[in-house]
């Protein structure tokens, strides 16, 4: 790695592919910080949910999320943050999640369409939470965030369900269909000390059945424009290796895969999906679906509204 730059190889490789190198390279060192900006900080605290992205003990990424009371979430200075609760079945999927571990963190108000993220690794963790030391901290815009009331809801814990298998299931493909958003974990091919190594946990979103199931049951998904960072398309390039968590909100159901990830990055595939500036290919591993898992409830209010200028595969 560079070091001189914030990103790593794989995210050189796609942005120097895409000609954005230079431009990006002259905001990003002020973007990418190592701490929280205090207004990140209070962000956070204020938050009922927190995407993760961990690895499991097989070295895949898994994108969940922790829950919890507005406040479950606390900075205690501009280089920790304590979470006060443990990702949804981190257990389960066997997580590694215990101290020196990397994690990836995408907080999201649906309700705003704020979002900031920080990746970073666990200094402390227990049976009820962890603390986490900021890698790399940064802020990222509105663009395909639907907007959504959200409300804790309390789950009745012998009501969930877990279905897991090895290909798509018709449940597991009626939530990814009918999708208008999902979180995606990825990793660097090396997880070292190195700050720009490790996990990254990201948001995508689009109109319900921007997601596909392919007839080789694969998953497809187009990459729109973005911030030009490029750190998801930048941890496949170099790795591929990559986890979804697609909620849907109305119900406390979602599904959770991990597999290998490919880039296409132009051809008619392409051309075809209004929006699209590439094409990201998903060859699921291993696929749970939970019923009742999320406790936490969204009705949508708004679409994002720049959606009318992408497309479907429908």
């Amino acid at each position: 790695m560079s070091d001189t730059s914030v990103f790593h190889d794989g995210e050189l490789f796609v942005q120097n592919k895409l000609g954005v190198a230079n431009d990006v390279a002259k905001f990003a060192p002020r973007a990418i910080r190592n701490f929280m900006p205090d207004q990140h900080r209070l962000f956070y605290q204020m938050l009922p949910m927190m995407i993760t992205g961990a690895l499991d003990d097989q070295g895949r990424p898994w994108a969940t999320a922790a829950f919890g009371q507005r406040g479950f979430i606390h900075s205690p200075d501009e280089h920790t943050l304590q979470i006060g609760a443990l990702p949804v079945l981190h257990d389960y999927l066997n997580l590694q999640i215990g101290a020196k571990a990397k994690l990836g963190l995408v907080g999201i108000e649906l309700e705003t369409r704020r979002r900031n993220r920080m990746n970073g690794i666990i200094d402390y963790a227990t049976d009820h939470g962890l603390t986490v030391t900021v890698d790399q901290s940064y802020g990222n815009c509105p663009q395909y965030i639907q907007r959504r009331d959200v409300n804790l809801h309390m789950q009745n814990p012998d009501g969930q369900t877990l279905i897991q298998s090895d290909t798509i299931t018709s449940g597991a493909q009626e939530i990814i269909e009918t999708a208008d958003t999902f979180f995606i974990a990825s990793r660097t091919a090396d997880i070292d000390s190195d700050p720009r190594s490790g996990i990254d946990a990201s948001h995508r979103g689009g109109h319900p059945g921007f997601v596909k199931v392919t007839e080789e049951g694969h998953l497809m998904f187009p990459d729109f424009s973005g911030n030009r960072f490029f750190n998801t398309l930048g941890n496949i390039a170099v790795d591929g290796r990559v986890g979804l968590f697609i909620p849907e909100f109305n119900t406390g159901r979602a599904a959770f895969l991990t597999g290998r990830a490919e880039i296409i990055w132009d051809g008619p595939k392409v051309d075809a999906f209004m929006g699209a500036e590439r094409l990201v290919t998903v060859h699921p591993e291993c696929i749970v679906v939970a019923e009742n898992v999320l406790p936490i409830r969204g009705d949508l209010v708004e679409p994002w509204p720049l959606l009318k200028n992408t497309g479907t595969w429908v």
